[in-house]
């Protein structure tokens, strides 16, 4: 795809077919809606490339997040060199994606971008552009851990963003479907990495405060939502893989350690020395998740390869299939049409349809041709069909997101603060958080 335009064949522009009752420019807009299939297809196969590299880049930056925390609680005695083994990583994955948003877009000027996906983008790579000053802080110790976690929340909420926008784009369901489970899981992900740092920073101060404590709580929470989310679209590999992890060594050490935390009062200590137990722990946990998310992204270009062969093939059959309807004999009988069609929608309030005395024996060439316009609409609304309920999670979540933002600007809250409230209150009123989500939205409006 890079650099190219996509050259359409001579005969669509042609006075190539004289069939009988359908014109040439009914012939060349059919075929030029497989044309547009498949254009989008391909740039759907670029977003899908763009997904891979941002879902290794965040993951780097997860790693280099967590290092640098421990970096700045042990003021500097652990993780020194880790930490800048890190940072070489994750400039490699920055390096990497730049390169890839450069040659996808920026050097093809077809490229299918919207205006969403370009501001995400936009603002994800601003965030980039600072990445050398905040490793600049953390190493001269200028930044609290807390800061420091922040701001590395902050580059990998946006790198999110912009897989949801890529997800929002999509317009093939089983592709839909895959960005989705990706998306719920890379959010879930995230919501575990910023769980170590949390935790990470209560056993090197040897205290947990409550709200720390609730925050914890809350991201655990969240986890388990967006990972129920991911379960309900993942394929059976994915599932199988999942399940290991919930049943592995460190996920039960992990939940262990989060019982301690939970159980500590605001006066209760703990040893310091737990913090590099937990931090292995989370970790290992994390890099657990890493290989699923490698899975889906795989299985992401993969999928959309295969879909664009799959239009092709179909481009091409329906070019000789025209061909060939292109010299069958004309016929006297009355042509199918949409005009005579008893399924397409007539009068408004119509009982019944009356017979237009179509026979089988109409079966002509402008039949097929018909026939060939009616898959084709199908299609299309299968397609739509399929995406309504593929994107429904995908809405669903990005109503939470909205509400929580509001929540957050409104009453001063956190993240976490703002959807533990949410949670409360779709448990007061017995109904999803994503219904009560919803509703409130949709009293703003």
């Amino acid at each position: 795809m890079k650099g190219t335009t996509f050259a359409y064949p001579m005969y669509l522009f042609s006075g190539y077919f004289t069939m009988g009752h359908h014109s040439d420019i009914t012939k060349r807009f059919f075929l030029l809606a497989k044309h547009q299939e498949i254009q989008a297809l391909r740039h759907l196969s670029s977003n899908c490339k763009i997904v891979k590299a941002v879902t290794e880049m965040i993951h780097q930056l997860q790693r280099e997040r967590g290092m640098s925390n421990v970096f700045l609680c042990s003021r500097g005695e652990r993780f020194a060199t880790q930490r800048a083994q890190q940072e070489t990583a994750s400039e490699m994955s920055e390096k990497t994606l730049r390169s890839l948003l450069n040659a996808l877009y920026l050097s093809n000027s077809d490229n299918g971008l919207t205006m969403r996906l370009v501001t995400t983008i936009t603002f994800a790579l601003q965030g980039m552009d600072n990445l050398k000053d905040l490793r600049s802080k953390v190493a001269l110790q200028q930044l609290t851990p807390t800061e420091s976690t922040n701001a590395f929340c902050r580059l990998i909420a946006a790198l999110i963003d912009v897989i949801f926008e890529a997800a929002d784009v999509a317009n093939d369901p089983a592709i839909t479907r895959l960005l989705v489970a990706l998306f719920n899981f890379i959010q879930g992900k995230e919501y575990a990495g910023q769980e170590r740092a949390c935790g990470a920073i209560g056993f090197s101060s040897s205290h947990f405060q409550q709200s720390l404590c609730d925050r914890i709580t809350a991201l655990t929470d969240s986890q388990n939502h967006l990972f129920e989310t991911f379960s309900k679209f993942a394929d059976d590999t994915e599932l199988s893989m999942w399940q290991q992890q919930l049943e592995s060594d460190h996920a039960q050490h992990l939940s262990r350690l989060r019982k301690m935390i939970c159980e500590l009062g605001e006066t209760d200590t703990c040893t310091a020395e737990l913090s590099e137990i937990w931090y292995d722990i989370a970790t290992l946990r994390i890099d657990a998740m890493q290989d699923i998310e490698e899975h889906i992204t795989d299985r992401l270009i993969e999928k959309a390869t295969l879909r664009i062969a799959q239009a092709e093939e179909e481009l091409r059959n329906n070019e000789l299939l025209i061909a060939s309807l292109n010299s069958s004999p004309p016929t006297g009988d009355t042509p199918i049409s949409m005009i005579y069609d008893k399924t397409v929608k007539g009068l408004s309030m119509e009982g019944t349809h009356s017979e237009m005395g179509i026979t089988s024996t109409s079966l002509s060439a402008h039949k097929s041709f018909y026939d060939l316009i009616r898959q084709q609409a199908q299609h299309i609304q299968d397609i739509a069909n399929e995406l309504n309920g593929a994107k429904q999670a995908l809405n669903e979540q990005k109503a939470i997101d909205r509400v929580k933002l509001l929540l957050m600007q409104q009453g001063k809250l956190s993240e976490s603060q703002a959807y533990k409230k949410l949670q409360s209150a779709a448990m007061e009123q017995n109904i999803r958080i994503a219904e009560l989500a919803q509703r409130m939205l949709e009293s703003l409006i």
